[in-house]
């Protein structure tokens, strides 16, 4: 990923160095499995453990010439440990070391993420909270339905991104699984309690049956997971964009001090933060194709998925990392404008409160066929003219004020009505 959306402390994560110290930390546990059960000399562990080390630019060099990167690496460690290296990757393949590196290099990000999503929840809440009052129109298929507020809204987003987080506890135990079982997984030249205990060692779980690669659904649901989250965070801001478009302007992205919207037109506010989420959404989206390609490999293994992860992995940790950090900022500093929510709830003279007259026609005996007519012929007459006036027609509808009285009419056009019952989500999301 470029360095233009990689945060620090998730790109150290997908560095060579880190990579190849989480090689030697696999190597290390092994040796220490292996030694424990009396398969290598304790003291060779100890000068494994006191010398073992690695160049990057080393390791570079040498496999230039092997073509081979774990070898190029084994042959670096070796250059530092001596005649004790002889211990190091006994009975393993390079698939042992490879996946179970990643498994560790993939927890540790997903652990960034979930801080990153703990931010992000925190700011939802409070702005929820903030705004549990704040009375504006609902939308669907982006015409004024009925009123809602502004938290509501908000807490809705909550919920969803609280269901993410519980997604990715139960994909950080998923993915923490590492292999320590030889060529073709049949731990023909490494004892599977070796297996237990590297992963004992490392904080991760044996995989139950591995091939010569642990298989890569795993990794695909990662991807996947991953994805979900990001298309969550893309409707919070494909929402906010529609929020915040001039002829609505209910919400709008923090604009700073100095801060430019166009070269050519000084007026331009633009919801910049929210149209790079989106995008960003699209290619980790994209990524879930190659994860899923990568699950059919041949036999018990082949390399086909390692260029795709290469790329795919860090690309998509660092995005969703990104995407967290910018969507949190976003909510914290997110400008709510009350007043332009009023004016948009009330154009065409309360026509959203058409349903309230509806059903209180209903009530008071007229069918409810004959009511609709009444009602809709009323908000039809209103909509899209500059001084149409729903609450006015329909007081004056003979057919109408034969069943409702003026105070029965006023209370169809209370928005409070359609809010007394949105504690029940508050008090579900403990707010």
């Amino acid at each position: 990923m470029i360095e233009r959306y990689t945060l620090p402390e998730m790109g150290q994560l997908w560095t060579d160095t880190y990579k190849l110290q989480t090689w030697l930390q696999v190597e290390i546990a092994v040796c220490e499995a292996q030694a424990s059960l009396g398969y290598i000399p304790k003291e060779a562990v100890e000068e494994i453990k006191a010398k073992a080390n690695f160049d990057p630019q080393r390791v570079l060099e040498i496999e230039a010439e092997v073509r081979h990167d774990v070898i190029a690496f084994l042959t670096n460690v070796n250059e530092y440990v001596g005649d004790a290296g002889r211990y190091i990757h006994l009975g393993l393949t390079s698939s042992d070391v490879l996946d179970t590196a990643l498994a560790l290099q993939m927890v540790a990000s997903l652990n960034l993420i979930l801080e990153r999503l703990e931010d992000l929840i925190q700011a939802l809440r409070y702005q929820a909270q903030q705004h549990r009052n704040t009375v504006m129109v609902g939308r669907s298929h982006g015409i004024h339905a009925e009123p809602i507020t502004f938290g509501f809204k908000l807490a809705g987003w909550l919920a969803e991104v609280l269901r993410n987080r519980e997604r990715l506890v139960t994909l950080r135990q998923s993915i923490s699984v590492g292999k320590i079982s030889g060529a073709v997984g049949t731990y023909a030249n490494v004892d599977p309690r070796v297996e237990t205990l590297s992963c004992q060692y490392l904080g991760l779980e044996p995989d139950t049956a591995s091939t010569q690669v642990i298989s890569r659904d795993r990794h695909a649901e990662f991807v996947q997971q991953l994805a979900l989250l990001a298309a969550s965070l893309e409707r919070f801001a494909v929402e906010i964009r529609n929020l915040q478009r001039t002829d609505v302007l209910e919400v709008e992205e923090y604009f700073s001090k100095g801060q430019k919207g166009s070269s050519a037109m000084p007026h331009k506010r633009n919801p910049i933060r929210s149209e790079r989420l989106t995008g960003m959404a699209r290619i980790i989206r994209s990524y879930t194709v190659a994860a899923l390609e990568n699950v059919a490999l041949w036999h018990e293994r082949d390399i086909s998925h390692s260029s795709v992860e290469r790329v795919m992995l860090p690309d998509t940790c660092i995005l969703t990392h990104f995407m967290l950090k910018e969507t949190t900022d976003l909510i914290k500093n997110l400008l709510v404008y009350p007043d332009n929510m009023k004016r948009n709830m009330n154009v065409y003279g309360g026509v959203i409160f058409s349903q309230r007259v509806l059903l209180s026609l209903v009530e008071k005996g007229m069918s409810r066929e004959e009511a609709y007519q009444v009602v809709q012929k009323c908000a039809h007459e209103a909509w899209n003219k500059e001084d149409g006036n729903f609450h006015d027609l329909i007081t004056k509808d003979p057919q109408v004020t034969q069943y409702l009285s003026s105070e029965d009419l006023e209370k169809c056009f209370d928005p409070q009505h359609h809010l007394q019952n949105l504690d029940t989500i508050y008090q579900r999301l403990g707010i």
